[in-house]
């Protein structure tokens, strides 16, 4: 019987995506490699456990599920974290950013000044600019501020981000006027918190990094894994958590937060047998299963 594995989830290094496992072993993600994959027979994807705990009844969750945990790890990690804001008392300095996913898709967030950019790439942000550094409250109270003025949301959905990357304009300068815009009314906002140091347009334009520039359209995303199911492509790119594999029918994102909490094996097949979600939105699309 083949060694199952359990994936921890996708990791951006220096050198590109690399997909860490349990025990510690990491797969380093390059253009062109194959990402084959197979879920053990008859296996039950369960809770991947909170804050580094196990979970304490080894629950089962939904195939559908991004963060593979049931309601009361789900609890217990959201309240430590410090998007739940819960947390007043972190000593940490923060920056305020500007991120940019497509035409149209720009979202404020923060993030720990320590991290850098990492939180910039696990989002699949295809550009960034910095807004400013400070306190943790005073970054919350500006990232506030912005969204109440600006308009500016704090997330945008994983669906919409997929369904642009290919579509993306080809200069980065182009890439960037929406970023650039925003920052310069954002700083031009009073109200900003007096111990947040605002900080000049700097875009940063992660297209090469994610291997987008030429990328072929999406024909949709995996829907689920399933016991027995396979997954199997060529990597052509990768943003945020998402792999975009080229298939037998044509490109599809594979999100590796579906790949926590089952057992997966070496594939045995080249075939694509899991539930796809066509993008609704563009002609040609096919829905269903591969």
């Amino acid at each position: 019987m083949a060694q199952a594995w359990k994936c921890s989830g996708l990791r951006w290094s220096a050198d590109g995506p690399v997909l860490v496992w349990h025990g510690g072993r990491r797969t380093a993600l390059t253009w062109g490699k194959r990402v084959a994959f197979g879920v053990a027979e008859g296996g039950v994807r369960t809770c991947v456990g909170a804050r580094g705990h196990a979970c304490p009844t080894g629950a089962a969750v939904s195939g559908r599920s991004t963060g593979a945990r049931c309601e009361e790890c789900a609890r217990l990690d959201r309240a430590h974290s410090v998007a739940a804001d819960t947390i007043a008392d972190d000593p940490r300095p923060y920056r305020v950013y500007l991120a940019w996913f497509g035409p149209g898709m720009v979202k404020v967030g923060i993030t720990a000044q320590e991290r850098g950019s990492a939180r910039l790439l696990e989002q699949g942000a295809v550009c960034f600019s910095w807004l400013g550094a400070g306190p943790l409250m005073a970054a919350r109270r500006t990232e506030e501020l912005l969204r109440a003025a600006l308009r500016v949301p704090d997330r945008i959905p994983y669906v919409e981000k997929r369904a642009v990357r290919a579509v993306l304009p080809e200069a980065a300068a182009d890439r960037a006027v929406e970023v650039a815009e925003l920052h310069a009314r954002a700083v031009a906002l009073g109200g900003w918190p007096e111990s947040l140091a605002r900080e000049p347009l700097r875009v940063v334009d992660h297209l090469e990094v994610f291997g987008l520039a030429g990328l072929p359209v999406a024909v949709g995303e995996v829907g689920e894994l399933v016991a027995g199911g396979v997954v199997s492509g060529e990597l052509v790119a990768a943003a945020g958590p998402d792999l975009h594999l080229a298939t037998g029918g044509g490109v599809v994102v594979l999100d590796t937060r579906l790949m926590s909490g089952w057992e997966l094996v070496p594939a045995e097949g080249s075939e694509l047998t899991v539930p796809v979600r066509g993008f609704k939105e563009k002609a040609g699309v096919q829905d269903g299963l591969f």
